[in-house]
């Protein structure tokens, strides 16, 4: 019996491997992460394997984004807010229910709010006269009549030595019809402001009729069309040396009015803000 168990044994082994081979390949297919190692030919044998390491579930979690700490406001801001979001919130109430106590309780908070803004204004007021440089009527047009009268002189006074000044090398095109009324009518004021200003004023005709006030006019050439005059009077400040040509308006105007526009048409300002207005023609 011996005997016979030791031929056997061979084959005994031969099929144990068989066996462990087969378990071994399904249980790759089936656990391929978690099989055992004894039964894991692929990853070769081995007395001892260590145990995989788990991490604690709080480390394998990311940790969260720190918020930055929310800036500091001041105390005024929060109370405006709080009063500004009262005073809706109770106009809203007061509209979509208008009941007495609703509308009482607006009007008293909107009152609160109105006595607040005046006393604002009332220190605004008193800062102002203390300072200057903060005071609105001592910068730009002044309110008081004393004050206005010396301001619009002054202004005056320098508004007619620019357009003296422009006198020397520009024109104003006067366009007119000898059957308009309102061209009558402003010839004569532009006759005075060539004699005050010692600016030339070239009258042009839209038609064949003349004015009183300028005998000697010009009959239109094309001009007219080019500077698309489609009203008159109108008036147009050129430069017959660069054949720049700019509108001054249209319509009766007064001499003041002729100042001003002539002096602030003029100015690299203005010129720096409408680059399109004028227009480059060649001057008759």
């Amino acid at each position: 019996m011996a005997r016979i168990t030791r031929f056997l044994w061979p084959f005994i082994g031969l099929i144990a491997a068989q066996a462990l081979a087969q378990n071994a390949g399904s249980g790759d297919a089936l656990h391929p992460a978690s099989a055992p190692y004894w039964i894991d030919r692929w990853r070769g044998w081995h007395f001892y394997e260590a145990p995989t390491a788990q991490l604690p579930e709080e480390l394998t979690q990311p940790a969260p984004l720190a918020r930055p700490p929310a800036p500091h406001r001041p105390p005024e801001l929060v109370e405006f807010e709080r009063l500004q979001k009262a005073l809706e919130d109770n106009r809203n109430i007061a509209i979509m229910r208008p009941t007495e106590a609703n509308v009482r309780r607006y009007m008293e908070l909107e009152m609160q709010v109105v006595g607040r803004a005046s006393y604002f204004a009332d220190v605004a007021q008193r800062v102002a006269w203390a300072t200057p440089s903060l005071d609105p009527t001592l910068h730009g047009r002044p309110v008081n009549a004393t004050a206005l009268e010396v301001f619009e002189r002054q202004q005056q006074s320098d508004r007619s030595g620019t357009v003296a000044a422009l006198g020397r090398d520009h024109v104003l095109f006067f366009f007119y019809r000898s059957d308009c009324p309102y061209c009558h009518a402003f010839a004569p004021i532009l006759k005075t402001f060539e004699a005050r200003h010692g600016i030339q004023v070239v009258a042009i005709g839209l038609d064949a009729g003349t004015l009183p006030d300028f005998p000697h006019s010009r009959q239109n050439n094309g001009i007219a069309t080019a500077l698309q005059v489609s009203q008159v009077p109108a008036v147009f400040l050129a430069q017959p040396s660069s054949g720049v040509i700019t509108p001054i308006g249209y319509g009766v105007l007064s001499e003041s009015q002729l100042l001003e526009r002539v002096s602030i048409v003029a100015s690299p300002q203005t010129q720096a803000m409408l680059p399109d207005t004028p227009r480059r023609l060649a001057v008759p």
